[in-house]
């Protein structure tokens, strides 16, 4: 996990004189589960605006998959997927449409969504959910289709932006069996989560207050660090003393 496909250096978003992001610095390397964490308002979801290139930076250095967000912002997106606990998908559309709609926005040719389409609904074991109603399928099967379809293209990178709010635990635990084996295939994971049992899952993570990254670790040297046995404990000591 050499290879850098994040590089944040002395990162500033300003909002008029409200600083969300302050001088944010950190790397995340390729195949790397890497969980983002912090407290609502902490300045989370203004970074992963940046990072997908939606937002630019008001300051600072910010690459993503070799791309600069200040001009490069459409290249960045065409090598990331996106997922978030509002949901990605489209409820009045099926299963299989939905895969082909996303196939589509993501510029992959017609050929290549066919055999994806057929590869996945093989993977999932949803052959006979194909022409079924997004709406019409339980919640947890809707995440593993939504995750799914954020990597259609393999990209380079996919953000989670608190994926698996909502689902039960043993849903959330297959839900991580897939990201793992997505991480293994060499796509980046980048993953913000309320569920501090999560985040024990990460190779590396980030907390964030108040706009700053105020930890950086392995979840094992920053529970060595707090002299703390979880993750939830060193978030405790860190966001709400």
């Amino acid at each position: 996990m050499n290879k850098k496909v994040i590089y944040v250096k002395n990162l500033v978003k300003k909002f008029d004189s409200f600083v969300a992001n302050d001088n944010l610095s950190f790397e995340v390397s390729e195949g790397e589960i890497f969980g983002f964490l912090g407290a609502n308002g902490a300045g989370k979801t203004t970074t992963i605006r940046i990072l997908s290139g939606l937002s630019k930076p008001t300051s600072g250095e910010v690459k993503v998959a070799g791309f600069d967000a200040y001009t490069q912002a459409e290249q960045i997106k065409k090598n990331i997927g996106y997922m978030c606990q509002k949901f990605s998908l489209y409820e009045d559309l099926t299963v299989k449409e939905n895969i082909v709609l996303y196939g589509g926005i993501y510029g992959m040719k017609k050929s290549l969504i066919k055999e994806r389409l057929s590869d996945l609904l093989e993977k999932l074991h949803f052959q006979e959910y194909e022409n079924r109603m997004i709406s019409d399928l339980p919640l947890g099967l809707r995440q593993k289709l939504a995750f799914s379809v954020a990597v259609l293209h393999e990209p380079k990178i996919v953000f989670l932006d608190e994926p698996t709010g909502g689902v039960d635990p043993i849903t959330r635990r297959q839900f991580w069996e897939t990201i793992y084996e997505t991480a293994s295939r060499g796509i980046t994971i980048f993953v913000t989560t309320h569920y501090m049992d999560e985040a024990e899952y990460c190779d590396r993570i980030s907390i964030m207050n108040e706009g700053k990254i105020v930890a950086l670790d392995t979840p094992e040297m920053l529970k060595k660090q707090y002299n703390v046995s979880s993750v939830e404990e060193v978030f405790i000591k860190i966001a709400r003393p």
